[in-house]
């Protein structure tokens, strides 16, 4: 994508520093809505159309909602990428701060400013459910922790003791709101015919449960975002790569680091369950087992497995069908 004005932009949850390569200009502004116009003002006193702008951003999160929101709504071209993405394309360097970071922004939007994907108005569906998937996953964590630390004191203190009982009340209150959570993603589901449609048929495939086919459904924005199974495994960091250089370095294919974690985990919890219900899947685990493969690539490969057959229900629009007798 050909514009002919890049604007870096290094993104606080009070203030946004911004970078115009062009000009080789940087200015600071509030991160609200007077700070925004300020951007127009500077903008139309530079004489530079909107449409000729083109704002480079790191994902943020919730810092640049509203940024985004007034983006839109004066139709100026934005385009979030990855943090990581900008820091490799920067080689060795020495020092930062906001200036510096919305400088390198906009030096990295110019550099790449022929691969520039402008990022599309969010639906509001898919925010609000990401924002309630999230939420219930935060709770869960603290749930955790606060179970794990009464088990701990269950071992060296009476149950009526104030400390257990305490956390036990916490931990009451939590169930209470993970549940309420949990109702609303249901009913936000389904309310939303083309996502209700797409959670139903993924938890047709054994091993895919209420989480995980929320959490597949957000991360592939309602299977719109990836164009096939093997580019999600890629952002899941299960497809496997390989490691070879010239004659002398030969390396076992091995699974990238770089990751979206929370869904690699929930695809290793599904497979699990997956090799425990799914006879085609547990046969297949068993006998290579047997044949001395190891556990962790063998359940790597189910992982793979579970994304293609998530991808394939998508595509066919039909519920998954065990065919065990047929493929055994």
């Amino acid at each position: 994508m050909k514009v002919p004005h890049i604007i870096g932009v290094d993104l606080s949850k009070k203030s946004i520093d911004l970078f115009s390569h062009e000009l080789q200009v940087h200015f600071k502004i509030e991160n609200s809505v007077d700070g925004f116009h300020q951007v127009l003002k500077w903008l139309r006193n530079q004489k530079i159309s909107f449409s000729q702008v083109m704002i480079v951003m790191e994902h943020t999160g919730l810092y640049s909602y509203h940024l985004e929101a007034f983006l839109i709504k004066h139709q100026i071209r934005f385009s979030k990428v990855p943090a990581l993405a900008i820091k490799r394309s920067l080689g060795l360097v020495r020092g930062k701060n906001d200036k510096i970071d919305a400088q390198r922004i906009a030096r990295f939007g110019f550099e790449k400013r022929d691969m520039l994907v402008e990022s599309k108005e969010p639906d509001k569906a898919m925010e609000r459910l990401s924002m309630l998937h999230s939420t219930r996953d935060r709770l869960v964590k603290h749930r955790t922790s606060l179970v794990c630390a009464v088990k701990e004191y269950r071992g060296i203190l009476k149950e009526s003791d104030s400390i257990i009982q305490s956390q036990l009340q916490v931990i009451k209150v939590f169930n209470e709101q993970i549940n309420k959570i949990e109702i609303q993603i249901d009913q936000l589901i389904g309310k939303q015919q083309s996502i209700n449609q797409n959670f139903r048929l993924l938890k047709s495939i054994k091993g895919i449960g209420k989480v995980t086919a929320t959490a597949t459904i957000i991360k592939t924005r309602n299977f719109k975002s990836f164009s096939n199974p093997r580019k999600f495994a890629c952002y899941c960091g299960t497809a496997p790569f390989e490691h070879s250089s010239g004659k002398t370095v030969r390396r076992k294919t091995r699974i990238s680091h770089l990751a979206d974690k929370e869904m690699k985990t929930l695809l290793d919890q599904a497979a699990k369950s997956a090799i425990q219900y799914d006879k085609e899947l547990k046969n297949y685990y068993q006998r290579r087992i047997e044949e001395g493969k190891s556990k962790k690539s063998t359940i790597n490969i189910v992982r793979n497995k579970l994304i293609y057959r998530m991808f394939a229900v998508i595509k066919r629009q039909t519920a998954f069908v065990e065919n065990y007798l047929q493929t055994a």
